[in-house]
């Protein structure tokens, strides 16, 4: 899965395309990446009704799929691209996989336990806080999210 260094840009693209299949599936829109390296060791789409498990999020499909690849759960000095702010669940996989560094798409005004309603990242009390970016293709994921719901009104 070598994929040079295409950047923040770049990874995120590839969460995009996860969303995308997501979307195709009928789940929320929404992918991740974990990235080591500069390469993508982990790829993670939302898989909750087609798995009928609540705690496949991206997040924690691209977490599970880099620790299988690596053979170990520690993914230090790992980043997690991901096109939705992580919800309070995923945070806590990025926290306990050891995981530095996220960069995310579009907040989640409403479950966002990044910046948007909770700090859970960057909250000293709970460990080393990772290094956050926000927005970077904050307006491709929202469209995503946006074509997903408007077909569920």
């Amino acid at each position: 899965m070598k994929t040079g260094n295409p950047g923040n840009k770049g990874f995120m693209e590839q969460a995009l395309g996860l969303a995308r299949q997501a979307l195709s599936a009928g789940e929320v829109p929404v992918g991740a990446v974990v990235v080591l390296d500069g390469e993508v060791v982990g790829r993670g789409r939302n898989a909750m009704i087609g798995n009928c498990d609540p705690t496949a999020h991206a997040e924690v499909e691209a977490i599970r799929d880099a620790a299988a690849r690596l053979g170990k759960w520690r993914l230090d000095g790992a980043s997690i691209y991901v096109t939705l702010e992580p919800c309070p669940m995923c945070a806590g996989a990025i926290m306990a996989a050891r995981i530095g560094h996220v960069v995310y798409g579009a907040p989640d005004p409403r479950k966002g336990a990044v910046a948007s309603l909770y700090t859970i990242l960057s909250d000293p009390r709970l460990g080393n806080p990772c290094k956050i970016e926000a927005g970077v293709l904050k307006n491709e994921s929202l469209d995503l999210l946006k074509s997903f719901f408007a077909g569920k009104r």
